[in-house]
């Protein structure tokens, strides 16, 4: 009875406890979001599926790559400018039901301008999602509880993620790759019907609608822009984890998709149990959210270093640790960060400008960790990408020095 008491009490109780608060509507979007979520079980297995299905070579995935990330960034631009035009709620709709009819006709294309084209189509469409999808968010929160609103959708992801790619893994062993599209196409287009019958604007309710009289343009918020190149930094080093890190884990250290599933489920399981209690207890004003996504960043370095320590293969395990707990703190509290920014100007515009950052990455990120792959091996690429984060924790010090010196808050 004594242990009942304290595994409820203790442990249950606390933990649940760090939920309350928030809206049903950001419930329901959390949902939403993880129905979207647990089927994009393609993204992670698209490079695998690319270089090992359709004989494309690492320079071709990675040109493919960047045509994912250069329709991601006008997918977000456009979901800006449509959410300040015409609304959030019209944007996720439009946004969640034509991804899934371009995931579904994805498979039925081969050739290497056709899959760009495709992939750029389908990231445009399907990324113009999150602009709007952080906007209503905004709406839907009070202003205490924006941090974990955030929170709460990144937990809907990662426990979508922590399904998807193991569930992947084994329909790849199963059906092959053609069945993952067609899992990634049904749900969206589920996803979409959901929001439509339960986030309908005549019953949503609304709790921070922020109106600004004199909205300002987002890119002549020079902290912001600042900001946002640390992101992208910070971003092109964490996509290796989904473009040339499964492919180290196959090629150098010889496992599975299926382990490799399972190695990248952990990422999501983790941030499911454990980020909704770590925010909680980071919410402090002793804290700035600048320093905290800086810390965050500390651990993403920390996480590509150990992988040149030893040829262990425990060690892709720590690495995944490292960087799993560097995420959890850096993408709350960046997110906040941007949210908080955005109550002064189109609330689109800035969330945008946010979703952009993590585009442009795509860009750059994928293309030139293959090239790196190929022209000098594994080892000094993530030599390479750790010279990258130490740029990106430079520029996240500087601004939170430059911001306390003039006395603006985080």
């Amino acid at each position: 009875m004594k242990f009942i008491y304290f595994l409820n009490n203790k442990l249950l109780q606390p933990y649940l406890n760090t939920f309350s608060g928030l809206s049903k509507e950001v419930w329901w979007l959390s949902l939403i979001t993880l129905i979207n979520r647990a089927g994009t079980m393609v993204i992670p297995f698209l490079s695998l599926y690319l270089n090992k299905s359709l004989d494309f070579s690492l320079s071709d995935v990675g040109m493919i790559m960047s045509a994912f990330g250069a329709g991601s960034v006008v997918g977000s631009w456009l979901g800006g400018k449509l959410t300040d035009k015409i609304g959030y709620y019209k944007v996720m709709v439009i946004s969640l039901v034509l991804s899934g009819l371009l995931f579904i006709g994805l498979q039925f294309i081969s050739t290497y301008y056709g899959i760009m084209l495709g992939i750029f189509l389908l990231l445009a469409v399907a990324d113009m999602f999150r602009p709007a999808m952080f906007v209503a968010l905004s709406a839907y929160s009070k202003p205490e509880n924006k941090t974990r609103s955030v929170t709460l959708i990144r937990l809907a992801i990662n426990l979508g993620f922590s399904a998807g790619p193991a569930i992947g893994g084994l329909i790849i062993a199963t059906l092959g790759y053609g069945g993952l599209f067609w899992v990634d196409g049904i749900t969206c287009i589920a996803a979409g019907f959901l929001l439509l019958k339960v986030l309908n604007p005549k019953t949503a309710r609304v709790q921070d609608n922020i109106v600004s009289q004199n909205p300002k343009s987002a890119y002549k918020d020079g902290k912001y822009i600042i900001f946002l190149v640390a992101m992208v930094l910070f971003s092109i080093a964490f996509l290796q984890y989904f473009s040339t890190m499964p492919l180290y884990y196959k090629d150098v250290h010889v496992l599975s998709e299926f382990k490799i599933g399972l190695l990248m489920g952990m990422n999501g399981l983790l941030i499911a149990v454990f980020e909704m209690p770590l925010v909680k207890w980071l919410e402090s004003p002793k804290y700035t959210k600048t320093g905290l996504v800086a810390f965050g960043a500390v651990l993403t370095l920390i996480s590509f270093i150990v992988l040149n320590v030893t040829a262990w293969v425990g060690v892709l395990v720590i690495g995944m640790l490292f960087m799993t707990i560097g995420e959890m703190i850096a993408f709350p509290f960046s997110n906040a960060f941007a949210l908080k920014r955005a109550k002064q100007g189109n609330q689109g515009e800035y969330m945008a400008l946010y979703s952009m950052a993590f585009a442009i990455a795509h860009i750059f990120g994928h293309n030139s960790g293959m090239h790196m792959v190929e022209l000098v091996g594994f080892t000094n690429t993530w030599y390479i990408v750790s010279l990258v984060m130490v740029i990106c924790i430079a520029i996240l010090l500087m601004l939170k020095r430059k911001m306390r010196f003039q006395k603006i808050e985080e």
